[in-house]
């Protein structure tokens, strides 16, 4: 895969991940909204023309990786993270 930054955007009680790909002007998304210490996550977008390069999966690590470094829960509304977590019993540590 060619080179993905991700992004934090947080507005209050929601928020979004953006995943930018070097040779796309296409954004991925992942948005949550957080109640009681727990981020919803509720959506994983990413446009067909950056499909298919594991961008949906860096978008769930980065959240994952965060909810570790800044102690909040994640529970997973989106069917992408649902299936995500399923496949990485390791991150039961996060999950709410």
């Amino acid at each position: 895969m060619v080179g993905v930054t991700i992004t934090r955007h947080e507005t209050g009680a929601t928020g979004e991940y953006h995943a930018h790909i070097a040779d796309s002007d296409h954004i991925g998304r992942l948005t949550w909204s957080e109640r009681n210490g727990v981020r919803y996550a509720e959506h994983t977008l990413v446009p067909p023309p950056i499909g298919g390069r594991g961008v949906a999966m860096r978008l769930v690590e980065a959240m994952v990786a965060d909810a570790r470094e800044n102690d909040f829960r994640i529970a997973p509304v989106c069917s992408y993270v649902e299936v995500a977590f399923r496949r990485h019993p390791e991150w039961s540590d996060v999950r709410a």
